[in-house]
């Protein structure tokens, strides 16, 4: 009986792996009052980078995007980098993650002249600890493939837009497992003018 009593204790004390959805609308997102965790990212050189260390200084749009080889996940990056000065000026900086390959990432960058921070979660760690990630269907993974000519990550994003104060913690958040809707620049400014009051 002893025995049986350190083999259950030492089974439930185990940390329970999250079963990765199959779908993007089965995901189970962190939500609005809960606190995102650290995590390491890459910056676009391959350098590992902290989250903590990135938001403790201003309040930030953190924007979870599939892929520089998502057109839609483009257009919203471009329209974000169109409304960076004002978002700017209202306190906060953005922050954009993907699942992406660090050596994916300039191109982006370069490609929809972005100058805010573009970073890789390959492993889509930080992805699932947030809670929006998925496993990725294969006829996406082929379409990625050809895209790209590299491997498409395992887990992709629900496309997701967080406003983070400098603690981490979620003030604002916007899901959606349609990828073809996003998040619109304006619905954006109103919710970080709003939210700047109690900040």
């Amino acid at each position: 009986m002893k025995t049986l009593t350190i083999i259950l204790t030492l089974f439930l004390s185990l940390p329970v792996l999250a079963q990765v959805p199959e779908q993007a609308e089965d995901i189970s997102p962190l939500l609005i009052g809960e606190t995102i965790p650290d995590a390491i990212l890459l910056d676009p050189n391959g350098n590992q980078v902290s989250v903590n260390s990135l938001i403790k200084n201003k309040p930030t749009v953190l924007v979870f995007y599939r892929g520089g080889w998502c057109p839609y996940c483009n257009n919203q990056l471009s329209a974000l980098g169109e409304s960076e000065q004002e978002i700017m000026d209202l306190g906060y900086q953005i922050i954009a993650v993907s699942p992406d390959h660090v050596e994916s990432l300039q191109p982006t960058i370069e490609g929809e002249r972005l100058s805010y921070s573009v970073f890789a979660d390959p492993k889509a760690e930080f992805i699932q600890a947030v809670g929006i990630g998925f496993k990725t269907p294969e006829k996406a993974k082929g379409y990625i493939f050809k895209k790209t000519q590299k491997e498409a990550s395992d887990i992709l994003p629900v496309p997701t837009v967080m406003i983070v104060d400098t603690k981490g913690k979620i003030l604002y958040e916007y899901i959606n497992p349609d990828y073809s809707t996003r998040l619109s620049s304006e619905l954006l400014l109103a919710n970080l003018i709003a939210l700047k009051k109690t900040l």
